[in-house]
């Protein structure tokens, strides 16, 4: 069989594997570029009930508190696998528009071994997210707890009185935010787990 070469041919090939490959590198780069674009999307918009971060709190009393209120309800869960015993403190509070307030939550490590968590969190309504404002957060970093252990972890947060002003939320009466911690591994836990070693080995040997 004899191939005859085809200038054209070739040439809408070579385009055409160019452009398979743009297309497949454009994949790529957009995996990576994903996670911090949705985490993004997410504190501008709110989607998915995604709080903001403040650097700091506004002052207690000021120009900027309202006399409207709302009814803040704290939720707490764990993913399974992970041994703690995760709660609110208290379950529900009242709070004045663009006032600071602490909350707080505790887990306890039911297990016989230091495990390490992270938390997810989101508000409902979703949209009141763009108005929660969140100072300082036990889910800003890993937690580690050693085996019956209690630690109470401080929520400092405020509600943006720009949240009267959206009528996507005219008569807003409540807001649940809700924490899931999740079974994490980290350099964190890695240090807990040899302290815990040394303390059994010691402990032991004491005997």
């Amino acid at each position: 069989m004899t191939f005859v070469h085809d200038p054209a041919l070739a040439r809408r090939n070579s385009r055409l594997l160019a452009a398979s490959l743009l297309v497949v590198a454009g994949m790529v780069g957009m995996s990576f570029a994903a996670v911090p674009l949705y985490d993004l999307f997410c504190r501008v918009t709110g989607f998915g009930g995604t709080t903001q971060v403040a650097g700091t709190a506004p002052a207690p009393g000021g120009e900027a508190v309202l006399d409207q209120t709302v009814d803040i309800r704290f939720l707490a869960d764990t993913a399974r696998g992970l041994t703690w015993d995760f709660q609110a403190d208290a379950l529900a509070e009242t709070v004045r528009i663009g006032e600071p307030s602490m909350a707080y939550y505790s887990a306890t490590n039911t297990g016989d071994q230091p495990v390490a968590g992270t938390a997810v969190y989101n508000v409902t309504p979703p949209r009141a997210g763009l108005y929660f404002y969140k100072m300082q957060c036990f889910c800003f970093e890993e937690q580690v707890i050693a085996p019956g252990e209690t630690v109470q972890f401080p929520v400092w947060y405020y509600v943006d009185p720009a949240v009267v002003e959206d009528p996507q939320l005219d008569g807003l009466a409540q807001i649940s935010l809700s924490y899931t911690f999740y079974p994490s591994e980290g350099a964190g836990l890695d240090q807990a787990i040899a302290d815990f070693q040394d303390t059994q080995r010691a402990a032991a040997a004491g005997e």
